[in-house]
């Protein structure tokens, strides 16, 4: 017993992509120009809700929250990636894994609450839009808000302290970019099915509640554009819930492969590298480009910008 305590694993190494000198300096750059694009494209739509008031509606306070949530996601995995590809040890502590884990589980599980208020969000403003103000009223937006970010901190520090039970005493490399919950499942010692039986109790509730309101909203949606006699109508209601659509579609399509039953070997890794790297740095293009809203009130700043120079 005393022998296998002292085997315990306290730092993990981290596996990533490639020892190729050429390639870790090619996708160092990649990866690089992904997390500043990211930092700048969310941190600045954060920035310029703020301080547009025109953009001082439930919607836009949703997806403000979720671009910061995205820049939390981005910082919990890309920088220690990257610091890893010139990393001769790839060393990350336990406890380093462990605050990795729960920064990326408190990102993905608000944003899984986040769309789901957008869709309903979005079913208020076009199936009742004459009730929209009262139905979506500011102190609901606020609830709705922090009752996101209340459940999401529950929800991870229930899985970081339930990893905390588990002990390590087999190989301490981790084959992936981060600290994900299913691989260290695989290097523990201590048998992990309490652990996976949280996951089903806590985690699926959560995945069908934000999945069944988004289905509920869209489909309410459809119906209501489709009983619309004017083309300029249909094409108005299309345009405000289009991007959203767009970006729940490839948030859950990820998730769904990535949540499914993992496999040995690294062929989880260019789903998760979609899922956790690619989705953060789509969000604010979709929700930007073609948003006359978020276009008006950038040109805006920028305007005063000028004037103050």
């Amino acid at each position: 017993m005393a022998k296998e305590n002292n085997s315990l694993t306290t730092e993990f190494i981290l596996i990533g992509f490639t020892d190729h000198p050429v390639l870790k300096i090619l996708l160092f750059l990649v990866f690089f120009a992904i997390y500043l694009i990211t930092m700048v494209g969310n941190l600045g739509l954060v920035a310029l809700i703020s301080m547009e008031h025109r953009l001082h509606t439930p919607m836009y306070i949703f997806l403000g929250n979720l671009a910061l949530m995205d820049s939390c996601c981005s910082c919990a995995i890309i920088p220690k990636m990257l610091e890893n590809f010139f990393s001769e040890g790839k060393m990350i502590s336990l406890y380093e894994c462990m605050a990795q884990f729960y920064f990326l589980c408190l990102a993905e599980t608000a944003d899984c609450f986040l769309l789901a208020a957008m869709a309903y969000d979005r079913y208020v403003a076009i199936c009742s839009p004459l009730q929209y103000h009262t139905m979506m009223s500011k102190k609901l937006c606020i609830q709705m808000t922090i009752g996101t970010f209340i459940a999401s901190n529950l929800h991870s520090m229930i899985h970081v302290g339930l990893l905390l039970r588990l002990t390590f005493c087999r190989s301490n490399q981790i084959d992936h970019f981060f600290c994900d919950i299913l691989p260290l499942y695989r290097l523990s010692c201590t048998d992990p099915c309490i652990n996976e039986l949280m996951i089903y109790i806590f985690s699926m509730p959560i995945q069908i509640f934000t999945i069944a309101t988004v289905l509920f909203s869209y489909i309410c949606i459809l119906f209501t554009i489709f009983k619309m006699t004017s083309k300029e109508g249909r094409g108005k209601a299309f345009s405000t819930c289009a991007s959203h659509f767009l970006s729940v579609s490839i948030f859950y399509i990820c998730l769904l492969m990535y949540i499914r039953p993992f496999e040995e070997g690294d062929k989880d890794i260019p789903v998760a590298i979609f899922y956790t790297i690619v989705i953060p740095l789509l969000n604010p293009f979709i929700y930007s480009l073609r948003n006359k809203e978020v276009i008006s009130g950038l040109k805006k700043c920028m305007k005063n910008y000028n004037i103050v120079k």
